[in-house]
């Protein structure tokens, strides 16, 4: 990546909205290194989702700028993620999760009005069951979203509340300001 004090100000004005907007507490959000090769200007971030203080699941969201803009992107700014999570192992099957888990990503958008355009991405689904001398723990199911989109603004604060509603959503954690029965039943146990 080129130096910040060559960084055009789509750039930087980008990057600042991403590093301004504040996720809910179960996420804690790090600043890790961006791809290279990608485009001319990157950044990227790294998001780890707790529930009871174990981790849940894990994400990276990278900007990409390339300022004589890109065809595929419609625009010169480019949002590009990848969400892991495990699931409970009757989910792993489901038919209707890669759709349910797509609308997480557009619903989490649309939500925090984080306008874009060029949006794609895959939803795979795995279940793992170990055998032989890796043989142990009980079948792991698990969840992976890859996604794209190009905002219509620099301004990506939007765009990261929508991101981490998607990670909320994919952890299985409950709307910020509700308890969930679990959490509930677990408070109440002496």
């Amino acid at each position: 990546m080129t130096p910040a004090a060559a960084a055009p100000q789509a750039f930087t004005r980008a990057v600042a909205g991403l590093r301004a907007a504040t996720p809910r507490d179960e996420i804690l959000l790090e600043e890790i290194a961006a791809p290279q090769r990608l485009a001319p200007f990157g950044f990227a971030l790294s998001a780890t989702v707790l529930r009871d203080g174990d981790e849940v699941a894990s994400g990276r969201l990278i900007l990409l700028h390339d300022p004589d803009g890109h065809e595929a992107w419609r625009g010169d700014l480019r949002l590009v993620t990848l969400i892991t999570a495990e699931l409970e192992s009757d989910m792993a099957g489901d038919p209707l999760l890669p759709a349910v888990a797509w609308t997480w990503l557009t619903d989490g958008l649309e939500q925090h009005g984080a306008a874009y355009v060029a949006i794609g991405g895959t939803i795979t689904q795995t279940a793992s069951t170990r055998f032989g001398e890796l043989a142990g723990p009980a079948p792991t199911a698990d969840l992976e979203i890859r996604a794209s989109w190009t905002p219509t603004s620099t301004d990506l604060g939007a765009h990261l509340q929508g991101w981490c509603t998607m990670l909320a959503s994919t952890a299985g954690l409950p709307p910020p300001g509700v308890t969930s029965l679990n959490d509930r039943q677990r408070a109440s146990t002496p």
